[in-house]
């Protein structure tokens, strides 16, 4: 491993890579050395991030994958493995709130509840599953899901799914991690906090209007809002060496509460 290329000859797969944190966190595992593979539905923010890496002459493979697919997520995985024979990060990083908003309980349809629960725990699933086997041949691996502080307290925004789904999501990381660690394969869990990193959080700000913006903040220990580099850091952290006896963790990246 060479100096400041700490994943050098190591393949990571990114997910939900067209912006926001997917974007930082694949460029980040890029810079450090890695072969990344990222993948999303939105092609256009998928193409933006693949010129941002090779901008900065570093390489990257981009993919079209709906992570609720079972079945693409699974050719995802093979075509990976077929071309660099491994797979020693995953960073199920695709979620979010599928353009919904707070609404009563009883406007929610099925449909709603579930396109939530598809992008959000279904993807980190499949994507897990899929390349279980090849950490498991290895006898090595990391998996790192990115979740919300909704998944440990309440939704900022009100939405139900949203909630449901990232407090799954934390209950998948601890459950495979005790699946999965006689096999030397480790599964943590990031929950940010806050962070503008894309268009669903900048509307979500602007709707605080000045005192609600002002109100999040105060509640926050370190005064500020987070970056997509902050999340970036921890999820590289949890995929480094010096995480090889951490596992079944949720490192929340909040600023403090």
């Amino acid at each position: 491993m060479t100096a400041g290329k700490r994943f050098a000859g190591q393949t990571v797969i990114v997910t939900g890579a067209a912006h926001g944190f997917g974007r930082t966190i694949a460029h980040a595992f890029a810079r450090e050395g890695a072969a990344v593979w990222a993948c999303d539905v939105n092609t256009e923010g998928l193409d933006e991030t693949a010129r941002l890496v090779q901008e900065q002459r570093l390489t990257i493979q981009t993919r079209k994958v709906d992570v609720g697919d079972s079945e693409a997520v699974s050719a995802f995985v093979a075509e990976v493995v077929a071309e660099t024979g491994r797979v020693d990060v995953l960073v199920n990083n695709a979620g979010g709130v599928r353009g919904q908003v707070g609404r009563p309980i009883e406007e929610i349809s099925p449909l709603d509840w579930q396109a939530i629960f598809a992008v959000n725990v279904d993807g980190a699933f499949f994507f897990a599953q899929a390349a279980a086997p090849h950490m498991k041949a290895q006898k090595s691996g990391r998996i790192i899901n990115i979740s919300s502080g909704a998944g440990l307290g309440i939704s900022l925004t009100g939405i139900q799914a949203y909630a449901s789904a990232k407090a799954a999501q934390i209950g998948l990381t601890r459950q495979l991690a005790h699946e999965l660690g006689a096999w030397g394969i480790t599964v943590n869990n990031v929950a940010p906090g806050f962070v503008r990193s894309n268009p669903t959080t900048e509307r979500q700000w602007e709707s605080y209007g000045e005192e609600g913006q002002r109100k999040l903040i105060d509640g926050i220990a370190l005064k500020r809002l987070g970056t997509p580099e902050d999340i970036a850091n921890a999820v590289l952290f949890f995929a480094s060496d010096q995480a090889g006896w951490v596992t079944g963790q949720v490192l929340s990246v909040d600023g403090g509460k």
